[in-house]
């Protein structure tokens, strides 16, 4: 336990050093996102059953936001790392692998929630009702923040360089997060689209996040909730079981 709380807070210190960039800016981009779409199309569009548009965004942003920095916090730590050379430093003393995957992942997850509580607060005056069920809402940004610190933390162990993590962040992070409901109902889609939009897992912990504030949503709560659940599981046993064969980090 010594060993996770020491990387924890290590991890916790190195983002909020800089929380003009790590928190501060994506809370300031989500509001920018949320002024031109609102003021662009929230007159002309009704995503979901008596939700108006500048309402319908703001789950969306905020889910978006927590993702993106949740990974870019345990991907960009490792991969600084690995480039300076001082990731030996973390793994020669005796912290064992749950513990190191812990305190990267959970770290990531305190990133994600105070970005994720911090778009919330500068959006809701356009007009966020009150909430329809808190635990949905904790829920899904709980196991949202965890899958995406996941992902992040396994680009951190596969990519060697900035430009490799780059692939990660703009050809899988971008296009799972941009395509998946966040600025629209995936109902408005054509047949074949919202099909495609069903097999994205964003759009699942989007959705259900949603759900939480207005009580409803393009799908069942439940089925959300089962895919993400399910989604957590078999991701933490993958990334568990790479960093356990040490594949690619001490290298």
């Amino acid at each position: 336990m010594t060993g996770f709380f020491t990387l924890f807070k290590k991890e916790i210190l190195r983002f909020w050093r800089v929380g003009i960039q790590t928190v501060a800016a994506p809370m300031l981009t989500a509001l920018l996102y949320q002024l031109i779409f609102s003021h662009a199309v929230g007159r002309y569009v009704e995503a979901l059953p008596n939700v108006p548009y500048h309402a319908f965004l703001i789950p969306g942003l905020a889910m978006m936001s927590m993702t993106q920095n949740a990974f870019a916090n345990a991907s960009s730590s490792l991969i600084q790392s690995r480039i300076t050379g001082n990731l030996v430093f973390i793994l020669l003393p005796p912290i064992s692998t749950p513990a190191f995957f812990s305190a990267y992942v959970g770290a990531s997850v305190v990133r994600g929630l105070l970005v994720g509580a911090g778009v919330v607060a500068v959006t809701a005056p356009f007009g966020l009702p009150m909430p329809h069920n808190t635990a949905w809402i904790l829920v899904f940004a709980l196991l949202g923040c965890m899958i995406m610190g996941m992902l992040g933390l396994l680009a951190g162990i596969v990519a060697e360089k900035f430009d490799q993590l780059a692939v990660f962040q703009n050809f899988l992070i971008m296009p799972l997060t941009f395509l998946s409901g966040v600025f629209y109902s995936i109902n408005s889609l054509p047949e074949f689209w919202r099909g495609v939009s069903h097999l994205n897992p964003v759009f699942y912990m989007i959705d259900g996040f949603r759900y939480g504030f207005f009580g409803v949503s393009d799908t069942s709560p439940w089925l959300s909730f089962g895919v993400v659940g399910g989604f957590t599981i078999g991701l933490a046993v993958l990334v568990l079981g790479i960093l356990k064969s040490g594949w690619k980090l001490r290298s």
